[in-house]
């Protein structure tokens, strides 16, 4: 067999297995919708007496409200606090003390909106007051009683996640526990108790410190993705701003749980050694009592074209860091799977390009690379391009010389091995998702939740093996302008007789 149709075969394989995974897989797959719109995946897999429970929301950062932002956030942390029958010493005596801390919130903030006219010594009265109120509440707490419950059944890997276009709670339990889930997850869906919001509030506040405002990249991040998008709520990066996060309330957090958290605008995917006619029973049982509301309104901001290039840069005395991003489509957009070869391409450790060019070649670099969607995908978003410059060598030239790898994508075809090394390389990290029962119904939930359908897990390969070398030099000419850029550096500090701070 030549090289060439070896490369051809290896090609094509990944493609017919996909298509028998596609065909193996749609007959373990059961899936219902309850009358009030939740919806369900079930996936049969009996190599283990084990089983993993993901819910999917189709909420996140970017559906936090003006004011508000980190609010989604909230409720990964809200979700171990527990119910009123999990996580309280005395439910009744504790529900009377949140209630108590709300009242007494609200005249604060009713003296406070008094802007200059607000009376100092009484708010400091008040402050005091709320603060003696959220101490009492948290007395009746009893600390870690929801995933202490999951544990002590078996459970492991219990966790939660706020993204920018979603919110998802996880957990695996052994396969004859499945019904605890249930119980579990659907009773704090119905009677949700913010159980020490103010103190998570305060975790969520310092969390924002620690990767944001203290972290050099985190902050030129923030910076790129709120100089790109003038409109669009994208530019609330997820953990929020933190004068938002500092005046966060229960009102706030309830009000965006009744919005989003609504049957029709979650998932549950369940993956592992169940029997499907048992979930959608424990389903019906636990799940349909949930009442059907409104679907949540839709996002109905929309980014205006960018009519220039956009520059900012932070002082920082770190190690210099260089982004360049460019507006790109959403992912369900045709060029999306082209979008990602062209990332893997750039970027795919040592063969790719910004690599081998800024880092290995010129030694421009220590590091350089490229992410295809930034800060998400649901909406037109942004690809991203970064370096961190050499000892000796400025943002700019790193800047200049990435420019040049791109106008060469832009003006010649890839090479044909660069591009297979990328179909390969993303091939496989679409396979590795299959590996596992709680990977599996975590891609489950969220290619439905994304694609209108799960099966899009197993045709994105197929979208990938379709690329071409002329679809990455489109691509790549489109995207790529000056006009559709922006740019963030840092950069040192200016001495004071220089201009820099005094």
């Amino acid at each position: 067999m030549t090289i060439k149709r070896l490369r051809l075969a290896l090609l094509l394989m990944p493609l017919a297995l996909a298509a028998q995974s596609l065909a193996e897989f749609e007959k373990k797959i059961t899936e219902f919708t309850l009358a009030n719109g939740m919806h369900f995946i079930v996936l049969e897999r009996h190599a283990a007496p084990v089983a993993s429970f993901h819910l999917h929301v189709d909420a996140g950062a970017v559906n936090d409200p003006k004011g508000r932002t980190g609010v989604a956030h909230m409720f990964e942390h809200m979700i171990g606090k527990g119910t009123p029958s999990v996580g309280s010493k005395n439910y009744e005596m504790e529900r009377d003390a949140l209630a108590d801390i709300e009242k007494l919130y609200d005249q604060l903030e009713a003296e406070r909106n008094k802007g200059f006219r607000a009376d100092s010594s009484a708010i400091e009265r008040m402050q005091v007051q709320v603060k003696v109120a959220i101490d009492k509440a948290n007395a009746y707490v009893d600390q870690n009683a929801y995933p202490r419950v999951i544990e002590e059944s078996g459970g492991v890997g219990f966790n939660a996640g706020t993204g920018v276009d979603y919110t998802v709670f996880h957990y695996s339990l052994p396969a004859n526990r499945a019904e605890l889930w249930f119980l579990m997850q659907s009773e704090w869906l119905r009677q949700v108790v913010f159980r020490e919001f103010y103190k998570e509030r305060d975790v969520v506040r310092e969390e924002r410190r620690m990767r944001i405002e203290s972290s050099p990249q985190g902050k030129l991040q923030e910076t790129l993705i709120a100089t790109a998008f003038s409109a669009h709520p994208y530019q609330n990066f997820i953990a929020g701003w933190g004068s938002d996060i500092e005046n966060l309330r229960v009102t706030d957090a309830r009000e965006f749980f009744q919005t989003y958290y609504v049957p029709g605008n979650m998932t549950v995917a369940i993956a592992g050694d169940v029997d499907p006619k048992q979930m959608r029973r424990l389903a019906e049982r636990y799940y349909g009592p949930l009442a059907a509301r409104p679907m949540p309104p839709a996002l109905r901001t929309v980014e205006p074209k960018q009519e220039g290039e956009k520059r900012v840069e932070i002082e920082s005395p770190s190690q210099p860091i260089v982004l360049v991003a460019y507006k790109r489509p959403d992912a369900r957009h045709a060029d999306d799977a082209v979008l990602d070869i062209l990332s893997t391409v750039l970027a795919s450790g040592r063969t790719g390009l910004l690599y081998k060019d800024l880092v290995r070649d010129k030694k421009i670099s220590l590091v350089a690379g490229a992410v295809a969607n930034m800060p998400g995908s649901k909406y037109p978003n942004l690809f991203m391009l970064y370096s961190v410059p050499a000892m000796g060598h400025s943002a700019e030239e790193n800047e200049k010389a990435a420019y040049v790898v791109l106008d060469k994508l832009s003006k010649a075809p890839v090479d044909a091995a660069a591009l297979d090394r990328a179909k390969i390389k993303l091939r496989a990290g679409v396979i590795r998702q299959l590996d596992n029962n709680p990977g599996m119904a975590m891609q489950l939930a969220l290619y439905h939740v994304s694609y209108g359908n799960w099966r899009k897990l197993f045709t994105a390969i197929d979208d990938l093996n379709k690329v071409t070398a002329a679809d990455v030099q489109r691509v790549a000419r489109e995207y790529f302008g000056k006009a559709n850029r922006t740019v963030a550096y840092t950069v040192a500090p200016k001495p004071a007789s220089q201009g820099g701070a005094k």
